[in-house]
């Protein structure tokens, strides 16, 4: 039999619980939430100058203490009654907690003055018009039914073909990516430029975001074992800090391209490269950089290439999150840019290290572009409130799921789990999400979508924006997602089914 241990009841689903015991057990809750949210919330309103954030701050606070408690089995005795089971609660807790309360005290026959008022119905939906109107600051208004933004990263060539921006912002794209890990400040110009020249033509109107590369580890100079191409599961590689000059006759050797992080490695920690295909531990640490044993490779073996990305797990980098490389791009980034994507952030003070770069450059006006954390390490996700706080208690502000790094730095297995959890609190916060990395790859690329990632593209739509990547046929995914999100739209708002007459049947 299933309980769920509250104080003074445990309910079971082998008999319905009385009204009478559900509401005293929600009105439990609800003094509970507020006691321990309004905690929470005093210690972030020193950070809070937005006063558009303020009622979201507190609602996050609300769920933040919500969630500290098992719900499952009291949602379960609430179904019965034909009462919210309180699973859709993120953007609204406690007016959902006292809708479900008012119900029940009448059902109960309970004193109306014993009861918290029961919440308008301005109150009760003001979660969805606070996140509506906090996604149009980042992302500007929708021009169409669909209201899931659409994002593309730019290829080099939307440097010299004016063709593919227009078409791609004719066809419904609502932001650009640039990333300013690749091409220089003259390129970043002239895609800007065509992309203002295509807003004039088509009449749409589509922000600019300008990626900030960050300190993104990644192999340097690659020298393989003599007679070896491929590393395979127990071979050795010496990760060094500087440039390996001679090869060695069992041992690949490779640098890090940031040296600093070696130091900060242990016996027994994790090493992934490539995007996690390669896995490794560190054997030993040694004065000129770290020894790893090969862990993870398919039985052929892997290429070791220069510029392959490195993540480490199982070890908080302390590194800052913007590079000189960023403080110079910051330069044009500033001037530019609607949204500014946030690389490596990992905590409250890597915030405001960018937003005091951002007044330098700025200055009164600091606070007009949006910033957008990109959720890429187990570090940002633990923090992913204060984060949350310290930006958007400040200016425009979204979060990126960067499923990529994100995969890699808490494993595959993880991903839907953590995916979910940043979803739900990001709607408790009313900050906008960017379901990123992969979207329709097959599609971008080969032109063929798989299943699983039309699968994939179709549960987006819980996010605020999708992101699509560069590749040979963009424009023609634009068209294809436009469509999968709105007939998605019709049947799916957040975690809420909309009942559309169906004609399947």
């Amino acid at each position: 039999m299933l309980t769920y241990l509250a104080p003074n009841h445990s309910f079971s689903i082998n008999k319905p619980t009385e009204p009478k015991v559900l509401l005293n057990e929600l009105q439990r809750i609800r003094q509970t939430i507020i006691h321990e949210g309004g905690k929470i919330f005093r210690q972030w309103q020193p950070s809070i100058t937005r006063q558009t954030f303020k009622d979201s701050a507190l609602n996050l606070a609300y769920y933040l203490a919500l969630r500290h408690e098992d719900l499952r089995q009291l949602q379960l005795a609430l179904m019965p009654w034909g009462l919210s089971s309180l699973g859709r609660i993120e953007g609204r807790v406690l007016p959902n907690l006292e809708a479900a309360i008012a119900t029940l005290g009448a059902v109960c026959h309970q004193d109306p003055a014993l009861l918290p008022q029961r919440p308008s119905l301005e109150a009760f939906f003001s979660g969805e018009r606070l996140l509506s109107q906090h996604t149009e600051e980042v992302f500007g208004k929708s021009l169409n039914q669909r209201q899931v933004r659409i994002m593309v990263t730019l290829p080099t060539e939307a440097a010299t073909n004016y063709q593919l921006v227009q078409e791609l912002v004719q066809r419904g794209t609502d932001c650009i990516r640039i990333n300013c890990a690749h091409d220089n400040a003259e390129q970043w110009l002239a895609m800007i430029n065509h992309l203002r020249q295509a807003e004039v033509e088509t009449g749409r109107d589509c922000k600019v975001f300008m990626d900030i590369g960050g300190p993104k580890p990644r192999l340097g100079t690659v020298l393989p074992a003599k007679n070896k191409q491929r590393v395979h599961q127990g071979d050795r590689l010496l990760l060094s800090k500087k440039v390996p000059i001679t090869a060695d006759a069992k041992i690949f050797k490779a640098n890090c391209t940031i040296p600093e992080i070696l130091s900060q490695l242990e016996i027994n920690h994790s090493v992934w490269i490539n995007d996690g295909k390669i896995g490794a531990r560190v054997k030993s640490l040694l004065p000129e950089g770290v020894l790893l044993e090969i862990t993870h490779a398919r039985t052929k073996g892997e290429k070791l290439r220069p510029d392959k990305g490195i993540n480490f797990p199982d070890t908080i980098l302390h590194l800052s999150p913007l590079t000189s490389k960023d403080q110079h791009d910051l330069d044009f980034i500033a001037l530019h840019a609607d949204i500014i994507g946030y690389s490596f952030v990992q905590q409250a003070t890597d915030i405001e290290l960018l937003q005091l770069e951002l007044q330098a450059r700025l200055c009164a006006n600091w606070r007009k572009p949006a910033i957008v954390a990109k959720i890429e390490t187990p570090e940002a996700v633990k923090n992913l409130p204060e984060l949350i706080v310290r930006a958007a208690g400040k200016q425009p502000f979204g979060v990126m799921i960067a499923r990529g790094d994100l995969a890699v730095e808490i494993g595959y297995q993880r991903l839907a789990e953590i995916q979910e959890e940043i979803l739900w609190l990001c709607q408790a916060a009313h900050v906008p999400v960017i379901w990123a990395t992969q979207v329709l790859e097959n599609l971008v690329k080969k032109r063929t979508p798989s299943r699983a990632e039309m699968t994939d593209a179709a549960m987006a739509e819980r996010a605020e924006c999708v992101m699509l990547n560069k590749g040979a046929y963009i424009t023609e995914a634009v068209t294809i997602l436009d469509d999968v999100l709105t007939r998605m739209e019709a049947h799916q708002s957040k975690k809420t089914p909309q009942l559309r007459a169906l004609h399947s049947w």
